[in-house]
């Protein structure tokens, strides 16, 4: 299937979905958040899931080539180890959740991210992330959030946000992040799933050029927020998208 072979509604929902995770990848995070449930609306909860990955891995490439000089490699050695345990733990226990159970719980999930999220901006809690309990958590959290349904952004704000990291090291500590993460969630897609096929890798292809003027788009907004601002920035993209899942 190509872009050409799709519904009208279904192509407009997935080119939506490329530009916004272009968009997020390079910055406006809460925009990839916002691009699941529009993919789920057009292919369904776990097919969708299989639609998004390569997507999120083109977009992946354009954020590492622009901030892999800002990343935080101490944050992200320790975090790796516990991601990939929680990917395997979401490939075992996605067959058993349903699309609507699924979205409801990432949807619960994220609230409670952003309240902790919000608690941190109110308070000095730059001793929270040395914690191994947090980082472990966060660590397999997030392996498990992006391995069921690419939802891993909030988890990973709340452990980035709470670091307090300038906003270039934040997106490029991010960005390395994910894409490590995503090479490694591939193979389960594939064999596990079944949810990556020659046909679904040729309709993520062609909507490469989507995803890279969201990703030049993202690096244009990134660039006119303060960095003051781009805390709040994150934390109300974050609120958006959440509120997009729940309903």
């Amino acid at each position: 299937m190509t872009i050409f072979d799709l519904p009208a509604s279904a192509w407009l929902l997935l080119t939506s979905a490329a530009f916004l995770i272009g968009m997020a990848k390079t910055g406006v995070h809460g925009a990839g958040m916002a691009a699941v449930p529009l993919l789920a609306l057009a292919f369904g909860g776990k097919a969708s899931s299989g639609i998004a990955l390569p997507m999120l891995i083109m977009a992946d490439i354009f954020a590492v080539a622009y901030y892999h000089r800002h990343a935080n490699w101490g944050l992200l050695l320790k975090l790796f180890p516990w991601a990939a345990g929680g990917v395997i733990v979401g490939t075992t226990m996605g067959t058993f959740i349903d699309d609507q159970q699924f979205r409801f719980l990432m949807g619960i999930i994220i609230f409670i991210s952003l309240g902790i999220m919000l608690w941190m901006e109110r308070g000095n809690k730059e001793r929270v992330p040395n914690s191994l309990a947090f980082t472990a958590s966060m660590g397999l959290l997030g392996g498990f959030t992006t391995m069921v349904g690419n939802l891993a952004g909030p988890v990973m704000a709340l452990y980035l946000l709470s670091s307090r990291l300038p906003k270039n090291e934040y997106i490029g500590t991010a960005a390395w992040f994910f894409m490590v993460v995503n090479v490694f969630k591939v193979p389960f897609h594939i064999w596990g799933w079944h949810t990556i096929t020659t046909e679904s890798f040729l309709l993520n292809l062609s909507t490469l050029p989507l995803i890279a003027v969201g990703a030049l788009c993202g690096i244009w907004i990134v660039k006119r927020i303060a960095e003051r601002f781009y805390r709040i920035f994150v934390i109300a993209t974050t609120a958006v998208a959440a509120v997009l899942m729940i309903l």
